[in-house]
């Protein structure tokens, strides 16, 4: 079975990890769509602060990722249909835009899984970014670690969409 998911990956952290090496438990090959920075800058207001070659390059370096690729258009039915996926993992806050029904519409007439995952809330690229704001103002620290909340691998956390 072939897994997909995509994303930013920019300032790789141990959310991501968790993301990464969940989604290979799914199937026998594991395949990361990268977003360039076009396509970041078209829903996010800043670009990634890594470049794209490099976040690519970092994400073909886990021994959980068997490929990598970049996309430079906010659109995944193509990428889909090309490697035929049969599981899509999408994060919580998905949504609904178009370019994400597309993709969701496509795949249930072909009878593929979507499966929605809720992040990890040790840490995020965002929080990072505060932090070396924050520290360069002499500001507050924002912590990383958040123990109310579960984790990624929490089965609870995990759900199937149709």
């Amino acid at each position: 079975m072939v897994v997909y998911t995509v994303g930013t990956f920019d300032l790789l952290h141990v959310g991501h990890l968790a993301l990464l090496e969940y989604c290979k438990t799914l199937g026998d090959t594991f395949i990361v769509g990268v977003a360039s920075d076009k396509v970041v800058n078209s829903y996010k207001p800043n670009v990634p602060v890594i470049s794209l070659e490099q976040r690519m390059q970092m994400l073909k370096a886990l021994k959980c990722v068997d490929d990598v690729r970049a996309y430079h258009e906010l659109e995944y039915v193509s990428a889909c249909k090309e490697l035929d996926i049969d599981i899509f993992v999408i994060g919580e806050d998905w949504g609904d835009n178009p370019h994400n029904k597309a993709v969701e519409k496509y795949l249930k007439s072909k009878g593929k899984k979507i499966v929605q995952v809720n992040y990890n809330p040790q840490t995020s690229s965002t929080k990072i970014k505060q932090n070396v704001i924050a520290q360069s103002y002499k500001s507050e620290y924002i912590p990383h670690t958040f123990a109310h909340k579960r984790s990624l691998t929490d089965k609870a956390n995990i759900q199937q969409k149709a």
